[in-house]
């Protein structure tokens, strides 16, 4: 039998980002004094102006699993954590797909859920139409809307005489609410900030994603401080089989594994 006269394949990190978890583990490697995997973060472009990651950044969608798979083999990809937002689930079912298929070590960064704490009203829903509605139950008149740019129109239209403040990093395209604020800022937020946005605009009720981590959690703190009730879209769900972590640290001792 002849011999492979392949060589092997050097270590090439590719990072599904866009979060500050992405970020941080792109950062660590970076700053590993004896140097570590060729890294290369993909950002989905939905942001103007994202906060970049060290190492090489490509900016754009693959065409779909078949073309993040082929991106893998062309690029030689040796292993992929998918550190995209929790409810960025298309894109994370397309990796679990493409790493199947090129043969890639899959890994999922997850920040940790939020848990609801003695005195907090949260009314749990599974989609942003479900928040529309439960909305209505609630009589709501002042929505705090924390749900991002997308997704707005799912609450155009709903309760007339309804109000919503829009918090979201770039301004929101149509169709949106009708009568509506927009916020433009990006986290992390402060507690004491979060109780000034809900006293200034007299925010009844709160909406979010239940995306997790610290830097937007202040907002929760302060509803169950007014007594406010949170409408908490729940997590889509993750793809079966797919090994998952909760921090850049657990996500590197698992890359070390592999080199």
């Amino acid at each position: 039998m002849t011999p492979s006269t392949e060589a092997p394949r050097s270590p090439h990190l590719l990072i599904l980002g866009g979060t500050t978890e992405a970020r941080r583990l792109a950062e660590a490697l970076d700053a590993r004094p004896h140097g570590g995997p060729r890294v290369t973060t993909s950002l989905a472009g939905r942001v103007a102006r994202p906060a970049l990651p060290p190492g090489e950044v490509r900016v754009g969608g693959f065409g779909g699993p078949e073309g993040l798979a082929d991106w893998l083999r062309a690029h030689r990809v040796t292993a992929l954590i998918d550190a995209t937002h929790p409810f960025a689930a298309t894109i994370s079912f397309n990796a679990a797909r493409a790493a199947a298929s090129a043969h890639v070590p899959l890994l999922a960064l997850r920040r940790p859920s939020w848990t609801p704490a003695d005195g907090d009203n949260w009314h749990g829903v599974g989609s942003l139409e479900e928040a529309a509605d439960a909305l209505t139950g609630l009589r709501a008149r002042r929505v705090f809307l924390t749900t991002g740019r997308t997704g707005l129109s799912a609450f155009a239209g709903r309760g007339e005489g309804m109000w919503f403040l829009v918090r979201s990093v770039d301004a929101p395209e149509p169709p949106y609410p009708a009568r509506m604020e927009n916020l433009l800022d990006r986290g992390p937020f402060t507690l004491d900030g979060e109780r000034e946005v809900l006293r200034r605009y007299t925010i009844d009720v709160v909406v979010t994603k239940e995306s997790g981590g610290e830097a937007t959690a202040p907002k929760l703190t302060a509803a169950r401080e007014a007594g406010l009730p949170v409408v908490v879209v729940r997590r889509p769900p993750v793809p079966e089989g797919v090994t998952e972590v909760a921090t850049p640290a657990e996500a590197l001792a698992w890359l070390d594994r592999r080199t």
